[in-house]
């Protein structure tokens, strides 16, 4: 039983916790049970919660079992009724006898919710929950007001560094049926085997919310690589070009971009020694996963992966840098756009017993309100995202400390952004964060403007319409109010940096998670300006003092 008892404490545990459901099962020093096992369970259970919930109320297990917790309960009734294995738990022992006593009353319950629902079978009901998992409701007397997000679509990118999508096609995806929208997908069950090809970025599909293809020879082989649609963005924003120069990857775990990056390449060299890709991951554990990564994707003859190296303190006028002629920087950031983690599982849990004694025996609980019942965690876990705003880092802490975390962010992104305008011979560089906080973003990009690197270097954004034709057409452009700032010569306005800008929002029909991705290009030497004296600088950033800043290892991307 140590199973249910480790999977409660994990369900149970403080919502104000960091870190995601994967990360705190998996690092956990007090569990007994296999961490796969205690992940699979508490994950299934946190998605059928709300119906579990209602049986466990309706049926009034709590009420007659006053030894199990609300925790303990759902995770119970969850392998009761829906595992196929049953309770992993001797016949005879108590916690499993205390459930299956009430096994009838349970069932009957359920199938009161299934039919409520229109299902014929927990099949279908299962597959409902799946499809309309996070859907967009509409409000019938308010047909605008959104009270929920779309579902994330699976993204899968077709790794052309092995195969071809057209291949794919008649292989991976051969019993797959071809939708015209996006929308098609968003609003299919999990199991339904259709695919949308993306309009914006090539060799890149969409599946049906849910799917699975871990088990997929394509997936184990590296023929198709599981990466959300803007993750794919930073690396088609940049462009690289063979006669750009070597290509550098500043953060690079845990390799998407660096393989997206490196597969470009290959489709624009035919000789794949002219190109080069360095992928700098500064923490060594991180490189083990990034190496692995480009080994599967077949780009090892294109990436060189530089373990244990921190790309601030890279010379960038020695060999090889020196040569370095793009760069792709998507450095730690708070992660408050990225869809699909589970830090924050949205949990119901029945209420307790007390709140039970209370609605039906009144004076009973009144009588007996001196006596000291044990606290079991109730609301809080019954609280739902409502929008891309409720990162880890708002939702969990005061805006105090937020902001505190986010200005110490921002000025390492800030560093990594003015180190890589030293390269000497680089044309081109992609920022890109998957948080949806302005500090991280249209912040960073206006102050890196403003710096004495990009004056001295000749740096400016790269407009929207000199953007590649897939993002060129991308609708969603930065936050003008957020891309004010007073640049040296006004060449600039705060509408062309936001246009230039590109945001991705978590929970919409385009069904990305919430991301950010901006470009720079550099002026040719007759164009270059150099500015002296004193330079201003705007929304609290110090490129000088921002250079012996304390740096604070965010969460990064890892679709």
């Amino acid at each position: 039983m140590s199973l249910y008892y480790d999977a409660s404490s994990i369900l149970g545990s403080s919502p104000k916790q960091f870190g995601s459901l994967k990360s705190r099962v998996f690092t956990s020093k007090t569990l007994k049970s296999p961490p796969k096992q205690v992940y699979a369970l508490v994950a299934e259970t946190s998605k059928w919660s709300p119906i579990l919930s209602e049986v466990v109320a309706k049926s009034q297990l709590l009420q007659h079992e006053r030894k199990l917790s609300p925790t303990l309960s759902i995770l119970l009734v969850h392998d009761l009724l829906l595992s196929k294995l049953g309770i992993a738990a001797p016949a005879s022992h108590p916690l499993r006898v205390s459930v299956t006593r009430h096994k009838a009353r349970l069932s009957a319950e359920l199938t009161k919710i299934r039919i409520r629902k229109g299902c014929k079978s927990i099949d279908e009901l299962r597959a409902q929950l799946t499809s309309t998992e996070g859907i967009l409701c509409v409000n019938e007397s308010a047909p605008s007001q959104k009270v929920q997000h779309w579902p994330h679509p699976r993204w899968v990118r077709i790794n052309t560094l092995k195969g071809t999508l057209g291949q794919q096609l008649q292989t991976t995806f051969t019993d797959y049926n071809k939708v015209s929208s996006l929308r098609e997908i968003l609003l299919a069950s999990s199991d339904a085997k259709v695919l949308y090809v993306d309009k914006h970025i090539p060799d890149l599909v969409a599946l049906a919310p849910g799917t699975n293809l871990s088990t997929t020879a394509s997936y184990r082989k590296g023929l198709i690589i599981l990466q959300d649609k803007a993750s794919c963005f930073p690396a088609y924003l940049l462009d690289p070009k063979p006669d750009d120069g070597t290509c550098l990857d500043a953060c690079a775990a845990p390799g998407n971009k660096t393989t997206h990056l490196a597969a470009i390449l290959q489709c624009r060299c035919q000789e794949l020694y002219h190109s080069r890709v360095w992928a700098c991951e500064r923490d060594k554990a991180r490189a083990v996963v990034l190496d692995r990564m480009v080994g599967l994707a077949g780009c090892h003859e294109i990436v060189t992966v530089k373990a244990g190296q921190d790309f601030l303190r890279l010379d960038p006028e020695k060999l090889p840098w020196k040569d370095v002629g793009s760069l792709l920087l998507d450095p730690s950031c708070s992660g408050s756009g990225i869809v699909g983690r589970d830090e924050a599982l949205p949990v119901s849990l029945p209420a307790s017993i007390t709140r039970i004694e209370n609605s039906e025996h009144p004076r009973k609980r009144k009588r007996s309100s001196k006596t000291t019942a044990e606290p079991r965690p109730t609301g809080a876990f019954e609280e739902q995202q409502k929008g891309i705003e409720e990162t880890p880092l708002s939702r969990d802490i005061g805006n105090d400390q937020l902001a505190s975390r986010l200005k110490t962010l921002s000025a390492f992104q800030l560093r990594i952004l003015l180190h890589a305008f030293r390269f000497p011979n680089a044309r081109k560089i992609s920022y890109s964060t998957c948080s949806v906080h302005a500090e991280e973003n249209e912040h960073v990009v206006v102050a890196a403007l403003q710096s004495h690197e990009a004056t001295q270097h000749g740096w400016r954004l790269l407009q929207r319409h000199d953007q590649a034709e897939g993002l060129k057409s991308w609708h969603v452009r930065g936050d003008i109010h957020n891309s004010n700032g007073v640049l040296f010569d006004n060449s600039i306005t705060a509408n062309e940096i936001a246009e230039a800008c590109i945001r991705c929002e978590a929970g919409t029909e385009e069904g990305t998670q919430g991301f950010f991705v901006a470009a720079f290009i550099r002026n040719s030497e007759d164009e270059r300006v150099t500015k002296d004296g004193k330079i201003s600088y705007s929304n609290g950033f110090d490129s000088g003092a921002s250079e012996t800043s304390e740096e604070w290892d965010g969460l990064s991307d890892t679709e």
